[in-house]
Protein backbone atom coordinates (compact mmCIF):
# COMPACT_ATOMS: atom_id res chain seq x y z
CA UNK A 1 0.00 0.00 0.00
CA UNK A 2 0.91 3.55 -0.78
CA UNK A 3 1.20 6.38 2.02
CA UNK A 4 -0.35 9.74 1.77
CA UNK A 5 -0.36 12.79 4.28
CA UNK A 6 -3.41 15.00 3.87
CA UNK A 7 -3.50 18.24 5.41
CA UNK A 8 -6.73 19.88 5.18
CA UNK A 9 -7.90 23.24 5.52
CA UNK A 10 -11.71 23.82 6.80
CA UNK A 11 -14.01 25.73 4.34
CA UNK A 12 -16.56 28.51 5.37
CA UNK A 13 -18.99 25.89 4.84
CA UNK A 14 -16.88 23.53 6.90
CA UNK A 15 -16.39 25.94 9.77
CA UNK A 16 -20.29 26.59 10.18
CA UNK A 17 -21.49 22.52 9.98
CA UNK A 18 -18.28 21.90 12.28
CA UNK A 19 -20.91 20.17 15.07
CA UNK A 20 -21.44 17.68 12.30
CA UNK A 21 -17.53 16.52 11.55
CA UNK A 22 -17.29 14.13 13.74
CA UNK A 23 -20.20 12.13 11.48
CA UNK A 24 -18.64 13.11 8.45
CA UNK A 25 -14.95 11.66 9.07
CA UNK A 26 -16.71 8.95 10.49
CA UNK A 27 -18.09 8.66 6.81
CA UNK A 28 -15.16 9.33 5.26
CA UNK A 29 -12.85 6.32 7.01
CA UNK A 30 -15.62 4.22 5.76
CA UNK A 31 -15.90 5.37 2.70
CA UNK A 32 -12.04 5.03 2.04
CA UNK A 33 -11.75 1.96 3.82
CA UNK A 34 -14.71 0.90 0.76
CA UNK A 35 -11.81 1.63 -2.11
CA UNK A 36 -9.63 -0.36 -0.88
CA UNK A 37 -7.57 2.12 1.66
CA UNK A 38 -6.84 2.71 5.08
CA UNK A 39 -6.59 5.71 7.63
CA UNK A 40 -3.85 5.58 10.04
CA UNK A 41 -4.42 8.65 11.72
CA UNK A 42 -5.98 11.79 11.79
CA UNK A 43 -5.27 14.71 13.76
CA UNK A 44 -7.20 18.14 14.78
CA UNK A 45 -4.34 20.72 14.85
CA UNK A 46 -3.62 24.09 15.90
CA UNK A 47 -1.86 26.52 13.42
CA UNK A 48 -2.14 26.97 9.31
CA UNK A 49 -4.09 23.74 9.03
CA UNK A 50 -7.45 22.43 10.55
CA UNK A 51 -6.70 18.30 10.19
CA UNK A 52 -3.68 16.13 9.44
CA UNK A 53 -4.87 12.48 7.94
CA UNK A 54 -2.19 9.89 7.11
CA UNK A 55 -3.56 7.15 4.95
CA UNK A 56 -2.84 4.30 3.21
CA UNK A 57 -4.22 3.76 -0.32
CA UNK A 58 -3.74 0.65 -3.24
CA UNK A 59 -2.82 3.18 -6.08
CA UNK A 60 -2.11 6.86 -6.44
CA UNK A 61 -5.71 6.91 -8.75
CA UNK A 62 -7.77 5.54 -5.68
CA UNK A 63 -6.26 8.18 -3.70
CA UNK A 64 -6.99 10.76 -5.85
CA UNK A 65 -10.89 9.72 -6.33
CA UNK A 66 -11.12 9.35 -2.88
CA UNK A 67 -9.06 12.91 -2.24
CA UNK A 68 -11.29 14.40 -5.27
CA UNK A 69 -14.94 13.24 -3.62
CA UNK A 70 -13.65 14.66 0.06
CA UNK A 71 -13.05 18.03 -2.08
CA UNK A 72 -16.48 17.88 -3.47
CA UNK A 73 -18.14 17.69 -0.36
CA UNK A 74 -17.30 21.43 0.53
CA UNK A 75 -16.17 20.99 3.54
CA UNK A 76 -12.29 20.86 3.30
CA UNK A 77 -9.48 21.25 0.75
CA UNK A 78 -6.95 19.68 0.88
CA UNK A 79 -2.97 19.72 0.29
CA UNK A 80 -1.63 16.13 -0.30
CA UNK A 81 1.52 14.78 0.19
CA UNK A 82 3.04 11.10 -1.40
CA UNK A 83 4.85 9.88 2.16
CA UNK A 84 7.64 7.13 1.11
CA UNK A 85 9.13 5.06 4.40
CA UNK A 86 12.90 5.14 5.30
CA UNK A 87 13.34 1.54 4.04
CA UNK A 88 11.68 2.76 0.99
CA UNK A 89 14.31 5.66 0.59
CA UNK A 90 17.26 4.08 1.61
CA UNK A 91 16.47 1.79 -1.86
CA UNK A 92 16.19 4.88 -3.57
CA UNK A 93 19.18 6.49 -2.46
CA UNK A 94 21.47 3.05 -3.07
CA UNK A 95 20.22 3.60 -7.11
CA UNK A 96 21.91 6.56 -6.96
CA UNK A 97 25.02 6.25 -9.70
Amino acid sequence: MLTYIALMKLTEQGIRDIKNAPQRIAENIKGLEAMGGKLIAIYTVMGEYDYVGIAEAPSDEIAMTFLLGLGAGGFVRTTTLKAFTTEQFMEMIGKLP
